[in-house]
C-alpha cells in the first residue's frame, strides 16, 4: 500500500493559471499575481477598513435635498412607538423625541433606524 501525500492548504497555490486580481495568465504555477501592480492592489484591498456612514454628511445632504423630515425617526416617550416624519404620537397625543435617521422596512413596513441596520461600528458621528 502506498500512502497518499498529504496536501496542506499552505502549500496549495490559490490559482495556478490566472492572476488572483485581474485574471491574466501566469507564467509559473507558483505565482499568484501577474505583475507588481496587482500584488499592490491585493495588499491594499486586504488592508482597507470597512466603510463607515457619516451621519453628519448624510443629514446635511438630506437637508439640502429637503428630504430630512421624510427620513427622521421619532419615538414616543410614553408608548415607545416609532414614528416616521410625524413628531406627534397619534395614540398618546404627545410630542416624540428624535432618535435618528431611518425609514420603512420594505418587507414589513415597520420603522427602522439606520443604526439598527448597520450597527454601531459602521456609523461615524463626525
Amino acid at each position: 500500500m502506498t500512502a497518499e501525500p498529504s496536501r496542506e492548504p499552505s502549500h496549495t497555490p490559490l490559482s495556478s493559471t490566472a492572476c488572483v486580481v485581474c485574471g491574466a495568465a501566469l507564467s509559473t504555477p507558483q505565482q499568484r499575481y501577474c505583475k507588481r501592480a496587482c500584488q499592490q492592489r491585493a495588499y491594499r484591498l486586504r488592508q482597507r477598513r470597512p466603510a463607515q456612514l457619516n451621519v453628519v454628511i448624510l443629514r446635511a445632504e438630506l437637508k439640502r435635498r429637503r428630504q430630512l423630515a421624510e427620513h427622521t425617526v421619532y419615538e414616543c416617550p410614553v408608548c415607545q412607538t416609532r414614528l416616521l416624519e410625524d413628531q406627534r404620537c397619534a395614540e398618546c397625543n404627545t410630542f416624540a423625541r428624535v432618535v435618528g435617521l431611518g425609514g420603512n422596512c420594505p418587507e414589513c413596513d415597520a420603522v427602522v433606524l439606520l443604526a439598527d441596520l448597520l450597527g454601531d461600528g459602521m456609523i461615524a458621528l463626525r
